[in-house]
């Protein structure tokens, strides 16, 4: 599967911004999707993932400001993030695991990865 990021932004403190990964194939149905972010100097670092069964987990840091959901009918995955924090400063990258694992907020579970968007909130 292919994954296309787009949708950041540069964007004040408070902001809200909408990311979306389009996925080309068929089976996105079948695969557990993921955000993860990667600020500079630091290493990649989940964000939020929903599962292929529609379970959705999220990075404490992130909980209650961030809404990630999919439509299996466009084979898109979307993370909505509201009340934005310079700290949320990052490229952000969509994922998706075609194993079955359950660490979604593990990294090293997700087989495809975007290119990546950058998103840049000022204080």
């Amino acid at each position: 599967v292919q994954l296309q990021a787009c949708g950041g932004g540069f964007v004040q403190a408070g902001g809200s911004l909408r990311l979306s990964c389009a996925a080309s194939g068929r089976t996105f149905v079948s695969y557990d999707m993921g955000w993860f972010r990667q600020a500079p100097g630091k290493e990649r670092e989940f964000v939020a993932a929903t599962s292929r069964y529609g379970g959705k987990y999220y990075d404490e840091s992130v909980k209650a400001r961030f809404i990630i959901s999919r439509d299996n009918d466009k084979n898109t995955l979307y993370l909505q993030m509201n009340s934005l924090k310079p700290e949320d400063t990052a490229v952000y990258y969509c994922a998706a695991d075609s194993s079955g694992s359950p660490y979604y907020t593990d990294r090293k579970s997700y087989d495809y990865w975007g290119q990546g968007t950058l998103v840049t909130v000022s204080s």
